[in-house]
């Protein structure tokens, strides 16, 4: 059994990535894991990185915020990462970006310490389409983003993206997608 911290970015109840977030809690909690949901919208989590959360890239012992602190500890009383957001701009919704900015900060996810879990899945649905994406490479880049220059750069070990395409090709593809993640809550 794994304690599995899943964090949300989306912010209207209902959507697809809620849908996906419910689906992997349900199918984890079935295989006897615990899941824990951090949905950042909900919880009002202030994304702006202010000067108590700057790395002080002299000090890897720097202590953060206590919101900040809060975050760490949510993150430490569990085993595993799973994040689930939408893709903007070919990239991750500023409210993740900004907790990642904030909380995976230097000292504790990098420079002197690493991300405390060894295995994270990110989970990322894009309503663009397989041709589009491959067509500007974005899924290489995305995938360059998050499974290099975040999950490996701050030492996860075994770091997934999962990107979940065509979201807005009707009913039949969403199904397909939360068929999908209800297949990675079996298998985490």
């Amino acid at each position: 059994m794994k304690k599995i911290l899943l964090v949300l970015a989306h912010p209207r109840l209902g959507s697809l990535c809620h849908q996906a977030a419910l689906e992997f809690t349900a199918a984890a909690e079935k295989k006897g894991h615990q899941v824990e949901l951090a949905d950042l919208v909900r919880e009002d989590f202030d994304p702006v990185l202010h000067e108590d959360d700057e790395p002080d890239w002299s000090d890897p012992k720097k202590s953060y915020s206590p919101a900040v602190r809060c975050e760490m500890a949510r993150i430490e009383r569990n085993d595993a990462t799973v994040i689930i957001f939408p893709v903007w701009w070919w990239s991750m919704p500023a409210i993740l970006k900004g907790w990642i900015d904030r909380v995976w900060n230097h000292g504790w996810a990098y420079g002197g310490g690493a991300y405390p879990h060894s295995k994270v899945l990110a989970i990322a649905i894009a309503g663009g389409s397989k041709s589009d994406f491959a067509a500007g490479q974005y899924d290489v880049g995305l995938r360059s983003q998050i499974e290099n220059g975040l999950l490996s750069y701050c030492g996860v070990e075994k770091p997934r993206l999962e990107l979940f395409l065509g979201a807005l090709e009707g009913e039949a593809r969403a199904r397909d997608i939360l068929a999908e993640v209800q297949r990675l809550g079996e298998a985490f």
